[in-house]
C-alpha cells in the first residue's frame, strides 16, 4: 500500500520535470527597447538560423504572388548564407524575450546583432545580414 508520504516526493518530481520542460521551451533571442523588432535563434539539424520580425514600418513591400501568408515583416538568415524577407504566417515577437538595450550587442553561433536608436543590424560569419528600422529595411 502506498501511503501519503509517497505522494509528496512524486508531486515534487512532477513540478521539477515541468519546470525543466518549460525552461527548454524558452525562446533564445531578444527584442529592441521600442518592442518593434524581435529576433529569435533556432537550430535546424545542427545549423543555426536567425529570424527577425519588425512590426511597424513606414512602407510594406508588395507581397509576391507565390506567398499566401503575410509578407514584409519577417526576415531570416542562416549562419553562412544571405538574409532575406520571408513569407510567414507567424511571428517571433514574444514579450518574454529580454530587451537588447541601445548600444548593446547580442551574439550567438556566429550571429552578431547590435541595437541602436536608429534600428537593428545583424550579420553572420560571412558578413551578410540585415538592417531593420521603421523607415527602411535592407539586406546585405
Amino acid at each position: 500500500m502506498i501511503g501519503p508520504r509517497a505522494v509528496v516526493p512524486m508531486s515534487i518530481l512532477l513540478v521539477l520535470i515541468a519546470g525543466l520542460a518549460h525552461a527548454q521551451d524558452c525562446p533564445i533571442g531578444f527584442q529592441t527597447p521600442s518592442k518593434n523588432i524581435a529576433c529569435q535563434f533556432f537550430t535546424d539539424n545542427s545549423h543555426g538560423m536567425l529570424r527577425c520580425d519588425i512590426m511597424d514600418m513606414e512602407a510594406r513591400p508588395r507581397r509576391p504572388a507565390d506567398c499566401e501568408l503575410d509578407y514584409g515583416h519577417a526576415f531570416e538568415m542562416s549562419a553562412k548564407g544571405s538574409a532575406g524577407r520571408i513569407c510567414a504566417g507567424d511571428t517571433v515577437m514574444d514579450a518574454s524575450l529580454p530587451v537588447l538595450a541601445y548600444g548593446e550587442v547580442w551574439q550567438r553561433a556566429g550571429f552578431t546583432c547590435r541595437s541602436e536608436q536608429t534600428g537593428l543590424t545583424c550579420f553572420n560569419a560571412m558578413q551578410r545580414g540585415l538592417s531593420l528600422a521603421r523607415a527602411e529595411q535592407k539586406v546585405f
